[in-house]
């Protein structure tokens, strides 16, 4: 698996540098962020989506702490939907990400709890690197014609299915169109149906994978294509 996980690359465009607070939907990033661990195994030849479920094909550990716990999970459940996944999964996500971004010394901590028990923090940008490098991926990938590789392929579509593209530092007619931009990566990587996954330079089975949990997020958040 990549050093930076999917969940952890929307978590870090959702969360002002300075402020250390998330912008935008709080429940469209959870729902992106916990379908992204599952983008993140589908990637890494561990799920596949077969009959309706999100299935095991390869129960070894991937070596990344979350994604290996959702792994282990979704071993010894019971098959379910990709909807019923996404929201069993989200809760406390982001709390687990957070933390583990702190240690490895990304973003910074800041306790503001007052009185004892009201608990605030803030988790402002304590190394950009990663950040930076994510935000100039994603922005070859919104201005370049060609499909981007596999991974920024999925990234883009769980940014367009979160309505996440206000984190991009874009504004207005610009939001607009890079979330067109961004619908055309999904399209042409064969996530929606608009071009057949045998034509796409997507593994089959990560675009099919990609493809549902996308609607599960747009499903959740009323925002699914007619």
């Amino acid at each position: 698996m990549s050093s930076v996980a999917l969940a952890e690359e929307l978590l870090l465009l959702a969360y002002d540098d300075d402020t250390g607070k998330a912008t935008g939907s709080h429940i469209g990033l959870d729902l992106g962020m916990a379908a992204a661990v599952l983008v993140d195994l589908a990637l890494a030849g561990r799920l596949a989506y077969a009959g309706g479920m999100i299935v095991v094909v390869n129960g070894s550990p991937t070596g990344e702490p979350i994604a290996d716990e959702v792994l282990g999970r979704v071993v010894a459940d019971t098959p379910h939907t990709p909807a019923s996944w996404v929201q069993r999964l989200r809760h406390g996500l982001r709390d687990r990400v957070l933390a583990d971004l702190c240690a490895r010394g990304i973003l910074h901590d800041v306790d503001e709890t007052t009185l004892g028990f009201i608990h605030i923090h803030r988790y402002p940008t304590a190394d950009a690197t990663v950040e930076t490098e994510l935000r100039d991926r994603l922005g070859r990938a919104l201005t370049s014609d060609e499909l981007p590789d596999e991974r920024t392929a999925a990234l883009a579509a769980l940014v367009a299915a979160a309505r996440m593209e206000p984190a991009l530092y874009l504004s207005g007619d610009e939001i607009a169109a890079a979330h067109q931009r961004l619908e055309q990566i999904s399209d042409a990587a064969g996530f929606t149906g608009a071009v057949s996954m045998e034509e796409s330079s997507i593994r089959p089975s990560v675009a099919l994978v990609v493809s549902v949990l996308v609607k599960a997020i747009q499903t959740a958040l009323g925002t699914a294509r007619p």
